[in-house]
C-alpha cells in the first residue's frame, strides 16, 4: 500500500495515526477494555454463587469452571447489544483523528486522497445502509469522513 500513496497521502495517514496518539485515544481505549473485562470478571462472580445458573445448564453448583465456560458461550450475546455504542465511540475517534490530520497537513485533500485509494483496495461498501453502518461499522463511511474534513 505503501507504494501506492503518495508522499502527502502518506503522510496524511502518519498524521491520522499521531492524531490518535496525541488525542490519547489508545490509552481511552485500553482503559474501557479493563473496566469492560473487570465488570465481566464482577458479573462471573455473581453468577458462580448462584445455583440455579448451574442447573438450568446441567451443572452441579460449586466449581467455578462452568461458570466461566458458560460465561464465555453466553457474553457473546450480551456483548452484541454493546456493539453499536463501542461502534460510535470508535467511529467518534477516527473524524478526531481525520480533523487532527487535516489540521496538521494545512488541508484535508490528501488525507481525503488516501482514504479514497485505502477505501478502492479494501473494496469497502461506499453506501451501506446509515442503521446498518451505525450498528456494525467501528469506522465512518468514506463519505461520512469527507463531508467531515470538508467541514
Amino acid at each position: 500500500m505503501i507504494q501506492q500513496l503518495a508522499e502527502p497521502e502518506l503522510e496524511a495517514v502518519l498524521a491520522h495515526e499521531i492524531g490518535h496518539f496525541k488525542k490519547k485515544h489508545i490509552q481511552k481505549t485500553l482503559l474501557l477494555s479493563a473496566l469492560g473485562s473487570l465488570a465481566g470478571f464482577y458479573f462471573i462472580s455473581l453468577l458462580a454463587k448462584q445455583e440455579w445458573f448451574y442447573r438450568a445448564f446441567g451443572f452441579a453448583p460449586g466449581p467455578i469452571a462452568p461458570a466461566l465456560l458458560l460465561f464465555g458461550l453466553l457474553s457473546g450475546v450480551m456483548t452484541f447489544w454493546f456493539s453499536p455504542l463501542a461502534n460510535w465511540w470508535s467511529r467518534r475517534h477516527e473524524f478526531e483523528a481525520d480533523a487532527f490530520a487535516a489540521e496538521v497537513m494545512n488541508e484535508p485533500s490528501p488525507l481525503i486522497s488516501a482514504l479514497r485509494k485505502l477505501n478502492e483496495k479494501n473494496l469497502s461498501n461506499q453506501t451501506p445502509h446509515p442503521a446498518y453502518s451505525r450498528f456494525y461499522y467501528s469506522h465512518p463511511t468514506l463519505l461520512e469522513r469527507v463531508r467531515a474534513l470538508n467541514g
